[in-house]
């Protein structure tokens, strides 16, 4: 029975907050750049959730000013809202090097529309979370202006905890879920969903009325809640935010900005989503190394990172910055590495010039130690590294990784833990 469990989804919430906090920069300790590994811009989320029966404005997408006239005449609404299209927050904000103040307008007059997306397409908008020259707008989306008596917050998220997907909501939408978990925790509300079973009618509306949703609006609402869930499996999602979920003065409820991530394993299966992925406001670097499976996110140190697996990268980052050290990055290797990958990740790390030193920390589980070993013998013979290296391995194949790079007679400072690497690997800056 869904109820305010406000300790477990207290808790969901909070793990939430944590993992975005440390992306966004939000510890002392590291500053990263938010990145997702499958971009989709605003119009494409609501496009999928549209083919799959959730109720979104209506809509359309233009790259010129003339298409942006048009889309605005076709649409006959009594008023209209443009969107600059990019993938980074704080677009209502932004300023545009053409002089114009904010990637969001709202206006009744299609006319308006046209004139705005001249100042819009082609340009710059820079916010807090774009690159200090901000980000060319190359489309605009013109939807139909709705006017929101309430606001909600409704996610279907996979909780490793529950072992499957749970849904989370609160009557309290519009604002920083987050803050709403910390403040008031009474109002967060959680469902556990079988994932062989599926979601159940009486689940759906007792969270449509948990979210506050009266009358002839909750059974809207529930309706809405299983076709946001049919969505989530179909499309192989990992979370599907809505926020607000809300609802019009006419009596209808409306996902008007929904945050969609997904599982990048299910790529195979999900061939048509992923090929909406959006890079072109990536650094090229990021797009180089997605070229070999390689995941990069650059930041403002001088030691870099080369790691397998996220978690092990963010560690890395702080132990480094515990030190006294700053990461200059961290580039992950995933799981199935091949030497060439270990050659490639050097290449690209090399080729930062803040770089100073370089640590590598591995935990060989289904990784092999000497196929990073013989990879970064290479690499260093090849690249000509000019930069310390700091190498620390465990797991699969560890000696026999060791006694290569001991043989190698290349000058590589071996560590027998990660404190020790950090150590070493700061140590090797400040000596310069």
């Amino acid at each position: 029975m869904a109820a305010p469990l406000a300790g477990q989804a207290g808790a969901v919430l909070r793990d939430l907050a944590l993992r975005s906090a440390r992306l966004r920069g939000g510890f002392p300790a590291v500053q990263l750049t938010p990145r997702r590994w499958l971009n989709l811009q605003e119009y494409q989320s609501k496009k999928i959730m549209a083919d799959h029966g959730v109720t979104v404005q209506r809509f359309f997408v233009a790259d010129s000013a003339n298409d942006a006239l048009e889309a605005a005449q076709r649409l006959k609404a009594k008023e209209i809202v443009l969107k600059a299209q990019i993938l980074a927050g704080g677009r209502g904000k932004g300023i545009f090097n053409s002089g114009l103040r904010g990637g969001v307008h709202l206006t009744k007059d299609p006319k308006t529309v046209e004139q705005l997306a001249k100042q819009m397409i082609g340009y710059n908008l820079s916010t807090k979370q774009t690159p200090k020259d901000g980000v060319t707008v190359k489309k605009v989306m013109v939807a139909e202006a709705l006017d929101i008596s309430r606001e909600t917050y409704f996610a279907i998220l996979m909780d490793r905890a529950c072992n499957g997907p749970v849904m989370v909501g609160s009557p309290q939408g519009g604002v920083d879920i987050e803050e709403v978990a910390v403040t008031s925790p009474e109002l967060i509300f959680k469902e556990e969903i079988d994932i062989f079973e599926g979601i159940k009618d009486r689940q759906a509306l007792q969270m449509a009325k948990n979210l506050g949703f009266q009358g002839p609006l909750q059974q809207q609402a529930a309706d809405q809640i299983k076709k946001l869930y049919n969505l989530f499996l179909k499309i192989d999602a990992t979370q599907v935010e809505v926020n607000p979920f809300g609802e019009t003065p006419e009596g209808q409820v409306v996902c008007f900005d929904a945050k969609i991530n997904f599982d990048d394993n299910a790529e195979f299966r999900q061939k048509e989503i992923f090929a909406m992925d959006d890079k072109s406001e990536n650094e090229p670097i990021e797009n180089e190394a997605a070229k070999y499976d390689l995941k990069y996110i650059g930041l403002d140190g001088n030691i870099a990172c080369f790691v397998n697996g996220a978690g092990l990268a963010m560690a890395t980052c702080d132990i480094i910055s515990l030190n006294g050290g700053k990461p200059a990055n961290f580039l992950d290797l995933g799981g199935g590495v091949k030497e060439a990958q270990v050659y490639q990740a050097f290449k690209l790390l090399t080729t930062d010039p803040k770089v100073e030193a370089i640590l590598v920390n591995i935990f060989g589980g289904i990784v092999n130690c000497a196929i990073i070993a013989n990879g970064i013998t290479k690499a260093c013979r090849e690249l000509g590294l000019k930069v310390p290296l700091v190498v620390r391995l465990e797991g699969t194949n560890v000696y026999e990784a060791q006694r290569i790079l001991s043989e190698s007679g290349l000058p590589i400072t071996s560590a027998k833990d990660l404190e020790d690497a950090a150590k070493k690997a700061v140590a090797s800056v400040a000596k310069k």
